[in-house]
């Protein structure tokens, strides 16, 4: 339920910050009497659209640490802790990037995940579960797939596709709108409630078939976080690890986190076409075949 909470509280407050922003500058309403005011609906478009992604990113830290409970190891108090820093520490020099925040949350799930607004300002986080029911190489396997994650800028990417995405379903669902209370149902008087039952529905549909995009995305930076994890560890440690992850029953990541962790929700037929992550035969048979 907290968590609930902190998300919806958190989109409400985004929504907030993007329409006083809207206001200081000066925007003026993109409905006019007879249709759309487009440059007033392109800059609404884009200050939603990408707005709310890059505010997201901007506390994507804060959030992954509220809703997992993550605690950052600031002074090792025990050996694990010790390793996970040295570990972490390791790769990011490796990979070239800044020393990453390091976490660990309390969960049997047996998982891990990065993020960050920045490669040399991220987070690092694995659960107890991980640490208890994996070896150390293919912890560290795990620890470096993640590294790569902050390494590849895979977050920053990832909003840049988000807010493109919005903004395009945003402008689209409103000129479908126009056009089925103008041109269909001749409304000549102002915008009737067509016009927005029309841009809702379109909008709803819009954003499902812009969030396959998203998603098939999504998948493919895990290939290349795979790669780059074999690339700081071994084919064969990453291979080993992603057999763990297949032989133990997670529950995904809260909503807002599941494209971070190591693996995601399995799912079979055209629901795979919102999957966040491959199938991890997949990853292991990329691996394998020098992908």
């Amino acid at each position: 339920m907290k968590r609930i909470v902190l998300f919806l509280a958190t989109n409400l407050a985004i929504v907030l910050v993007l329409s006083l922003s809207l206001r200081l500058l000066g925007v003026e309403s993109y409905l006019t009497g007879t249709g759309l005011n487009m440059p007033s609906l392109l800059i609404f478009a884009a200050v939603m659209g990408f707005g709310g992604a890059f505010i997201s990113l901007a506390i994507s830290k804060w959030m992954a640490k509220k809703t997992t409970g993550a605690q950052v190891i600031t002074e090792p108090r025990n050996e694990t802790e010790r390793w996970l820093l040295h570990t972490v520490q390791r790769q990011a020099q490796a990979a070239g990037i800044g020393m990453p925040e390091v976490a660990i949350y309390d969960s049997p799930d047996v998982n891990a995940f990065a993020t960050g607004a920045s490669r040399n300002k991220a987070l690092v986080a694995v659960s107890t579960g991980l640490l208890n029911s994996m070896s150390r190489s293919e912890a560290e396997a795990v620890l470096a797939h993640e590294v790569s994650h902050v390494a590849n800028g895979d977050m920053v990417t990832l909003t840049l596709i988000q807010g493109v995405v919005n903004t395009f379903v945003i402008v689209l669902a409103r000129v479908i709108g126009n056009f089925v209370d103008k041109a269909i149902l001749k409304n000549e008087e102002g915008h009737g409630p067509a016009f927005w039952i029309t841009t809702i529905v379109a909008e709803l549909v819009l954003g499902i078939l812009a969030s396959v995009i998203v998603m098939w995305f999504s998948r493919q930076r895990e290939f290349r976080a795979d790669s780059g994890g074999a690339r700081l560890t071994s084919r064969q440690d990453m291979a080993a690890a992603l057999r763990r992850l297949q032989r133990v029953h997670n529950e995904p990541l809260p909503d807002g986190m599941a494209a971070l962790g190591i693996s995601g929700a399995k799912t079979t037929g055209w629901r795979r076409l919102f999957m966040t992550h491959p199938p991890l035969d997949e990853r292991i048979a990329a691996l394998e075949g020098g992908r």
